[in-house]
């Protein structure tokens, strides 16, 4: 009986955290998608808001893997 009861908090602490991790982290990304067009730093906020996301959802993690790409591509084509 004290195994199962374990399994179940163990359940909701989990669920609970995926919750919490969606909420926040698409709270991120629509904040960063209003400073777009808002005074400042929105895709720095939207790469936090992915960050955030990505511990939780592997589309999250390829979406800030790519961001990264094209920010280093585009470093490169500035800078060099």
């Amino acid at each position: 009986m004290i195994i199962a009861s374990t399994r179940i908090k163990v359940q909701m602490i989990r669920h609970l955290k995926l919750v919490i991790t969606t909420v926040v982290g698409f709270t991120v990304i629509a904040i960063g998608v209003a400073m777009l067009v808002l005074p400042g730093p929105g895709l720095v906020v939207i790469g936090l808001g992915l960050l955030i996301l990505s511990a939780e959802f592997v589309w999250a993690k390829r979406a800030l893997d790519r961001m990264k790409d094209e920010a280093k591509n585009i470093r490169e084509r500035w800078l060099l």
